[in-house]
């Protein structure tokens, strides 16, 4: 699935998830989710306002991973798309999606990598 950074001002605070996907991927049961960010796997807890429509995940240890990434961006720049890959029970793999260029008329094709 494809998700986004979320900011406040210069900070990532963390990453939204969308409802739709929230009803998709995730079980009401679990309060906690792990995610596999490169090599490191950190456990969320998700508000209970989660499943209400507030779908961001937060994280203090997220905020620092996002930081790391350096996606060239300029403050205030929009939202950074995001490939979260479901990888077991209650578990996903956050990463970068890296554009590559499209010969065809549509535009760029997106890839996780």
């Amino acid at each position: 699935m494809v998700v986004k950074t979320h900011r406040k001002g210069r900070e990532f605070t963390g990453v939204e998830v969308g409802a739709d996907n929230v009803s998709r991927y995730f079980s009401k049961e679990s309060a906690v989710i792990e995610l596999l960010l490169d090599h490191v796997q950190i456990q969320c807890g998700l508000n209970p306002r989660f499943w209400q429509g507030e779908t961001e995940i937060r994280d203090p240890r997220l905020c620092v991973w996002l930081q790391s990434k350096n996606f060239n961006g300029k403050p205030g720049d929009g939202p950074i798309p995001l490939a979260l890959i479901p990888s077991g029970k209650n578990c996903f793999r956050l990463q970068p999606i890296k554009r590559r260029p499209h010969t065809g008329l549509t535009g760029s094709t997106i890839t996780a990598h």
